[in-house]
């Protein structure tokens, strides 16, 4: 044990010095022996050190999605490789690095967290076994083990036998009940940490194997916590239980405010953001345009619940711009909808097309300004047209009004055939419905 103990003694002094700080302050307060004081000390310490693991903390969610992202393209490298695993293993590192991702980045706080953790356990212990260790002193080491959390000294263990237990001056019941509870404490953390994770922040429209090892990392790492936590002294498990409670409570703020895309834990996010943006009219936080920026950047890759929110956004009259901003638009703004198409053009494409000239003389449907020429035509088609020069005229006169093409006067109209009838007047219309031929004039 010595020899481990001076393995982390370059993290073990620190340690030992931060616990002494946060002591004397809160010596002040409740007194230097209780229990109080030194479980603080030990609650403190476990504070500071999560605060200086943020940033890593920040590079293990973005290297989480990123494998959640690759989990797809992994797959296929390793059905077309299952035979070679060389190569499968060189293909996996080729798209790590065109990626831009690390696997070991998701174990950065628990791979940080680790040295802290054993130099506070080996501080425990020195206290537990009467060693002084780093910066704590004789007297030091006498109040700490004078401390009791709810009847239980920090160095006893619930393994431990009722004779060491007596002789850090505490009842073995109430160091099997005391470390009991914080166990149970300790393992339901970390299973409603995971849990929340699988169940809320997980993109529920790709399945990958990566969500089944997260399931059973789900119910592996509480029984560990369990099985290992009966043979951790009563500091270590105040150290472990806070970390765990200051992980909940992390994950769950990350799940609200920036919750992985295709996750439930998006969709409420959105609709809250909708609720708030239609509200004020615009975007107020910057992380709200980093959401919406990134959303708009997508385009057609967007997936449901983002086109529901742009959707939502544009019959609320407002636009969402590539900046992340968003702003108020009229009804012809261009404003992306679910098919990918702008509102104005729908509504182009609504209006009904021009009929041709065929159209309108086949007897199709009219515009109430063209019911005068139908009865033309009518008439013309139905009844024998005398192949004089004024019933010429008066065919082409009644004809003249149509919008689109020039119609002959009486001067230029077409002399008749043999049966003294222009083209015309016979009802032939090249690549239109023909018109029933007028009886031939005997």
């Amino acid at each position: 044990m010595d020899t481990i103990a001076s393995l982390f003694s370059f993290i073990t002094t620190p340690v030992s010095w931060v616990i002494v700080q946060f002591h004397a302050v809160y010596g002040k307060i409740f007194g230097p022996d209780t229990g109080w004081a030194w479980g603080l000390s030990i609650v403190s310490l476990v504070i500071l050190i999560r605060i200086c693991l943020i940033p890593l903390f920040v590079k293990q969610i973005k290297a989480t999605r990123a494998m959640q992202t690759l989990q797809p393209e992994m797959k296929k490298i390793q059905e077309r490789y299952k035979n070679d695993k060389q190569r499968q293993s060189e293909e996996m590192m080729k798209l790590y690095k065109e990626s831009g991702t690390n696997p070991l980045s998701s174990c950065l706080p628990i791979l940080a967290q680790s040295p802290f953790f054993f130099a506070l356990y080996h501080v425990l212990n020195g206290i537990a076994t009467g060693t002084t260790i780093g910066v704590i002193n004789e007297s030091l080491l006498a109040s700490a083990r004078k401390a009791h959390i709810f009847g239980a000294p920090l160095a006893a263990k619930f393994t431990d036998g009722s004779a060491k237990v007596e002789a850090l001056g505490a009842s073995l019941t109430d160091v099997r009940v005391v470390t009991a509870v914080m166990i149970v404490l300790m393992s339901g953390s970390q299973f409603y940490t995971q849990r929340q994770l699988m169940t809320k922040n997980v993109d529920t429209t790709v399945k990958t194997p990566f969500m089944q090892q997260q399931k059973m990392l789900m119910y592996v790492f509480p029984v560990m916590f369990a099985v290992f936590g009966i043979n951790f002294p009563v500091g270590v498990l105040v150290y472990w239980l806070t970390t765990n409670v200051w992980t909940m409570g992390q994950q769950m703020y990350v799940i609200r405010n920036n919750p992985t895309p295709g996750s439930k834990a998006q969709a409420a996010y959105l609709e809250r953001l909708t609720s708030h943006v239609t509200h004020h009219g615009k975007t107020r936080r910057r992380s709200e345009k980093t959401i919406v920026k990134a959303i708009v950047g997508k385009g057609r890759d967007r997936n449901e619940f983002e086109r529901s929110f742009i959707n939502a956004l544009t019959k609320a009259g407002l636009v969402a711009q590539a900046d992340g901003t968003v702003v108020k638009g009229e009804a012809q703004d261009v404003a992306q909808t679910e098919d990918g198409v702008t509102a104005a053009g729908a509504a182009k494409r609504q209006q009904p097309k021009r009929q041709s000239k065929a159209q309108r003389q086949s007897g199709g449907p009219k515009a109430a300004g063209d019911s005068t020429s139908a009865v033309s035509d009518s008439s013309v088609s139905d009844s024998p047209v005398s192949d004089s020069p004024a019933s010429a005229e008066t065919t082409s006169l009644e004809k003249s009004d149509e919008p689109q093409d020039a119609k002959p006067t009486a001067q230029q109209a077409p002399k008749s055939g043999s049966n003294g009838r222009s083209r015309a007047q016979s009802g032939q219309r090249k690549g239109g419905p023909q018109r029933p031929k007028s009886p031939s004039k005997k």
